[in-house]
């Protein structure tokens, strides 16, 4: 068989698996396939019982509640940087939640679609405090930790090479090897998103001992990536975003949903919450598809807070990830 005909059986096995009703297939299966995290604490990481648990989980088990009614009908499938991608490609997994930045590139060349931005987040540097450093131009002839098949290398390379700074950089496939690396003394520094550095931070014997440098070099919009070419089920995982920032901007919690549903005067809230309109119907779920999300997951706020905010060990504020009203980057198109 010649190289060309194996490409072209190779493509047409993608676009059979990209044009496929996910919509369809996942109610039959019963269960949403949802790739994660490795283990990231905040984000996506299981306990010892194998419950997991994150912000990016809690978007899982929104999706599934959209889909099939019951946030815990997921399988999480664990997926290093380098596995990610293809796992979605070739239909292993319905939705990838694994903390992925959104770039050009992705977005135009792999056949995915990028679902909206459940975390706005930039990469960042951080050193044992013995060392005294104070700023990320202090790095020159640094060895760095990094994980590999990430944006983290690249970005790596250009800020050294804008500065006219070298560096060393030992690459490892996992966050847990990257981890442990850096801990045991293998490098001075450890660079990634910054999330992941607060999320790092927590498991040293003590994080007192660590710091995190003020400079953020890269922009990383992080969120949920479906397949290119089924609309229905990229508009599901993109209204399912929405509406957890939505139901946040309106006051509409975990807790209330079941009164302001029946009791809001906000037409929007209506709509959200499928009181009327058609909001569920036009993504092909129930209409009270997204109320059934918030009122097993919460909304944004509930979420990042549960996971990662200042009352979590990543001791995260919201920053940039707030509502847009408050001024934050977080923002739906309205639900109309």
């Amino acid at each position: 068989m010649s190289s060309m005909i194996k490409i072209s059986i190779v493509a047409a096995l993608f676009a059979t698996v990209a044009t496929a009703g996910t919509l369809d297939d996942v109610k039959k299966a019963g269960v949403l396939k949802c790739g994660v995290s490795t283990g990231l604490p905040g984000f996506a990481e299981a306990d010892k019982k194998g419950n997991w648990k994150g912000l990016d989980v809690d978007y899982c088990k929104a999706m599934a509640a959209v889909v099939l009614g019951d946030s815990t009908k997921v399988k999480y499938v664990p997926l290093n940087a380098k596995e990610r991608f293809t796992a979605l490609q070739s239909g292993e997994i319905d939705v990838l939640a694994r903390n992925t930045t959104w770039t050009n590139t992705r977005d135009t060349t792999l056949g995915l679609n990028f679902a909206g931005v459940n975390y706005y987040d930039g990469q960042g540097f951080m050193v044992p405090k013995k060392l005294g450093v104070k700023s990320a131009k202090e790095l020159d002839g640094a060895t760095l930790c990094i994980q590999a098949g990430t944006t983290t290398e690249m970005n790596l390379a250009d800020y050294f090479k804008t500065n006219g700074m070298k560096y060393k950089a030992i690459t490892f496939d996992t966050n847990e090897q990257v981890d442990k690396a850096f801990f045991s003394g293998r490098c001075d520094i450890l660079t990634t998103d910054q999330s992941g550095l607060y999320a790092a931070r927590t498991k040293a014997s003590d994080p007192s001992n660590y710091v995190i440098l003020p400079e953020i070099i890269s922009k990383e919009p992080l969120g949920p990536v479906v397949r290119q070419g089924d609309d229905q089920w990229f508009n599901i995982a993109k209204w399912t975003l929405n509406a957890l920032i939505t139901a946040e901007e309106k006051g509409v919690t975990s807790k209330n949903v079941d009164e302001m549903a029946k009791s809001s005067k906000d037409p929007e809230i209506q709509r959200l919450l499928g009181a009327e309109g058609t909001m569920g119907k036009n993504v092909g779920v129930d209409a009270d598809a997204y109320k059934k999300a918030i009122k097993q997951v919460g909304n944004y706020g509930e979420i990042f807070e549960r996971n990662v905010g200042v009352n979590t060990p990543l001791k995260i504020k919201r920053g940039l990830n707030q509502i847009w009203s408050k001024g934050g980057m977080l923002y739906s198109p309205p639900f109309r």
